[in-house]
């Protein structure tokens, strides 16, 4: 990609980061000769943490395509290549290089939705010769600071009250009375269920996204990647026509269902029913209000065929839980990223990055995660993640293993999902109880037990499954500091009796 010609050097630098790709918003509604618009690969982003191969590789993609999309629009890009010579490989020094070789005498960016990033625009900003300035992304229905707000005075932050907030202000699933359709606000409890077979699972939506240039460039410089990924078929969205195009597949053929199996896991496929939408949200690519509009849209009009507990679930992951896990995020941070609560300091086991165990429910978990730099909530939750807090796992390794395998995996929504959720670090601030769960709960959410070497029944023995020892182990050593928690008590007393 070329970069802007130097004729009339712009007097304003603005920088996008590779996860503010945006096309609508605000900045880019008219053609401003002199702004230039800077994006770049660089290997302090891709260095941090060890990435999946198909996460930096659709970040690349999708940031390239978007600056192909801005020039049709008008504007002036420069594009900063992970092998471009002149790339310093950090966000500073491009940005200092690039004020100086435009001559510009402003400097904006996007408010970044990680903490780290946060801090150093910060500083780099207040150090620069030039004026600054940080404009909101335009994406969010809240601000950073809404929820620690919302929550001001209380001493439990629970996201059900938040939630129900959330519908009444931007009126979502309401009747004319503002009361919630059909009767509840929350449908969480029929929307538990195994796969059963009874709705056929559709094929799911994947692109043949060329991106050998952009694997042959990350393997070239050196780039320390792991997973899996098809040079030639790239299967995730790179541009908004693609997002769209699988938001449309989703609320067509999979919302009917979604709900009722959003917790299920099965062999016979890594996708289900659920949306896959998350790297296409987190990118900035559509719009979370876009995604819920489009959804209530086709619900409205198939209202026999799409139960009301399959749009409210949907509608709850992304009005409620995802707003809630950005403000929890941003109301903990940078504590939040060091809290541990049980104090544990284990290794990660090394099947994490091979899968190779035979226990079948964490070698489908992980390898389809190695193969599709995916897994939905519930094999995060309660296969990998259970996994690890029952293991005693050092919560840094299991925020590392998360942040980088995954291609939705940005900090904001990574770090409260793991440390907070799963692996119960925070002591309770996100969750009211550890997500823990012996063999049954997998056995009675999946298909995976069957073709197990062990036996989910069996508590003791070489057969035993080790979920169930690992399981009563951990409440008998966190027992000083679980006991006192009201869901946490009756599991003392069953373990007593045994």
């Amino acid at each position: 990609m070329k970069k802007a010609a130097k004729k009339h050097p712009p007097t304003t630098l603005r920088l996008i980061l590779g996860d503010q790709l945006n096309e609508q918003h605000s900045w880019f509604r008219r053609k401003e000769p002199d702004v230039l618009y800077a994006l770049m690969e660089i290997r302090q982003e891709t260095d941090y943490v060890k990435h999946h191969i198909q996460k930096v590789t659709a970040f690349f993609a999708t940031m390239r395509a978007f600056a192909e999309r801005l020039e049709k629009m008008g504007h002036r890009v420069v594009y900063l290549e992970l092998d471009n010579p002149a790339n310093g490989q950090t966000l500073p020094a491009n940005i200092q290089a690039l004020i100086k070789e435009h001559r510009c005498t402003r400097f904006e960016y996007l408010l970044p939705d990680e903490y780290r990033l946060d801090q150093q625009l910060r500083e780099l900003a207040d150090g620069l010769p030039v004026k600054t300035a940080a404009v909101d992304t335009e994406h969010f229905l809240t601000n950073r600071q809404d929820l620690e707000r919302f929550f001001d005075g209380k001493k439990r932050f629970m996201m059900e009250p938040f939630y129900r907030m959330m519908r009444k202000q931007h009126q979502i699933l309401l009747d004319d009375e503002h009361k919630p359709l059909g009767g509840k606000w929350n449908f969480d409890q029929r929307n538990r269920n195994a796969y059963d077979g009874k709705a056929a699972i559709p094929k799911p939506l994947l692109f043949k996204n060329s991106v050998s240039d952009i694997v042959h460039m990350i393997r070239t410089e050196g780039i320390s990647t792991f997973g899996h990924v098809d040079p030639e078929r790239l299967i995730w969205p790179i541009n908004r026509p693609q997002a769209v195009k699988l938001l449309q597949h989703f609320v067509n053929s999979q919302l009917k269902c979604f709900g009722t199996y959003q917790d299920a896991m099965t062999a016979q496929s890594w996708s289900l029913f659920h949306s896959r939408l998350s790297f296409a949200l987190n990118t900035k690519m559509i719009h979370p209000m876009e995604v819920i509009r489009e959804a209530i849209h086709v619900w409205e009009r198939n209202t026999k065929a799409i139960r009301i507990e399959q749009i409210e679930g949907f509608v709850r992951q992304i009005l409620g839980w995802r707003e809630y896990m950005r403000g929890m995020y941003w109301m903990l941070m940078p504590d939040f990223a060091s809290m541990n609560f049980f104090e544990l300091h284990g290794p990660l086991p090394d099947y994490y990055w091979t899968g190779a165990t035979r226990m079948k429910c964490m070698h489908e978990a992980i390898h389809q995660s190695l193969t599709q730099a995916y897994a939905h909530h519930i094999q995060r939750l309660m296969v990998t993640g259970n996994f690890a807090l029952l293991a005693g796992v050092d919560p840094d390794a299991v925020d590392a293993w998360y942040l980088g395998v995954y291609i939705d995996a940005v900090q904001w929504v990574e770090l409260p999902n793991t440390r907070g959720m799963s692996q119960f670090s925070d002591g309770g601030k996100v969750a009211t109880k550890p997500y823990v769960a012996s063999g049954r709960y997998i056995h009675a959410m999946s298909d995976y037990c069957g073709e197990c070497a062990y036996d989910f029944r069996e508590k003791t023995g070489a057969k035993a499954c080790p979920f169930n020892s690992l399981y009563w182990a951990f409440f008998e050593r966190h027992r000083n500091k679980l006991a006192s928690i009201p869901r946490i008590g009756m599991m003392y007393r069953t373990w007593d009796k045994m």
